[in-house]
């Protein structure tokens, strides 16, 4: 087992709760403030800053773009916005009312795409603003994370439905059902080797789905600890959130998993991300964004 260091670094206060983060093109981490509804950006070893929006939109995922910039979505704003890295903001208002969009990742195909929470659809914006959207073949499926695959198609999770499904670039979309009944898989990441990994929030199981559609299911040592997102290393290794045992956890292509208790209790893991320095970084909703290395490393 890796020996790991685990640093916090203050960003916000506690009820500010960062929630998604991602590096961006400068080579800073950026982040959501999902309850005082601003963007943040940390430099490793400078002090946070961050760029005020509506306080009360609700910002959730954010990606980098294909354009330089960052993008993200407005959770209760029903906008997808985008934040240049010297702090320019530009949102898009989306054509279903309430459509509640949360996870958003670039396309192979130049632009961003999204999913609709409330509304049953997967949509996608050109980086000038144009969105199109795409019905789903079914109602309640509330549609969660989303990321690129390799095999040119965006894999995305059903929380509702309990399933993952794939989109292709026209809108042409393919359901897979997960084994384990209401597992309510949030995250999902592209590995290296062609497969996805997924997390199930009710499950307490890592999930792994090739692009022919196989899925294979691994129980985590403590099925209550509420996996929520997921990413995957420059090694290919998976790492993961535990929101509800306050963990991080990684998982090889053999299946083998690997648990570190964060420092702070009660510290609520959001997003993770490999930071600008090839580190995990996750987001705490206490305030903090805390990054995770082998023993010996610092920021």
């Amino acid at each position: 087992m890796t020996r790991v260091t685990i640093q916090e670094h203050p960003v916000a206060d506690s009820t500010a709760g960062p929630y998604a983060l991602t590096t961006g093109p400068d080579g800073a981490l950026w982040f959501t403030l999902v309850h005082s509804g601003r963007i943040g950006r940390l430099v490793p070893g400078e002090e946070p800053t961050s760029h005020r929006l509506n306080p009360a939109c609700g910002p959730t995922v954010i990606t980098p773009g294909p354009d330089g910039a960052l993008w993200f979505t407005e959770y209760r704003a029903n906008r997808i916005g985008r934040i240049t890295t010297d702090g320019a903001v530009d949102e898009f208002d989306l054509p279903t009312p309430g459509c509640g969009p949360f996870g958003i990742a670039a396309g192979p195909d130049g632009a961003l795409w999204f999913t609709e929470t409330a509304a049953d659809r997967i949509g996608r914006i050109t980086v000038d603003g144009a969105v199109t959207e795409f019905p789903l073949p079914l109602t309640g499926a509330f549609p969660s994370a989303i990321t690129a695959g390799s095999d040119g198609g965006m894999w995305f999770t059903l929380n509702q439905a309990n399933a993952i499904g794939r989109i292709d670039p026209d809108g042409a979309a393919t359901l897979h059902p997960l084994p384990t009944e209401a597992a309510a898989p949030v995250g999902i990441a592209a590995s290296h080797d062609g497969a996805l990994w997924f997390v199930e929030i009710a499950a307490g199981q890592i999930g792994r789905i090739t692009p022919d559609g196989k899925i294979t299911e691994f129980p985590l040592p403590d099925r209550t600890a509420r996996p929520h997102a997921i990413t995957v290393d420059g090694q290919g290794t998976a790492w993961f959130t535990e929101w509800g045992g306050n963990r991080i956890g990684t998982i090889t292509s053999d299946g083998t998993i690997t648990t570190y208790d964060l420092p702070t209790p009660q510290s609520e893991p959001h997003g993770i991300t490999i930071g600008p320095d090839g580190t995990p970084w996750t987001a705490l909703e206490i305030g903090a964004l805390a990054r995770i290395a082998p023993v010996g490393e610092t920021a």
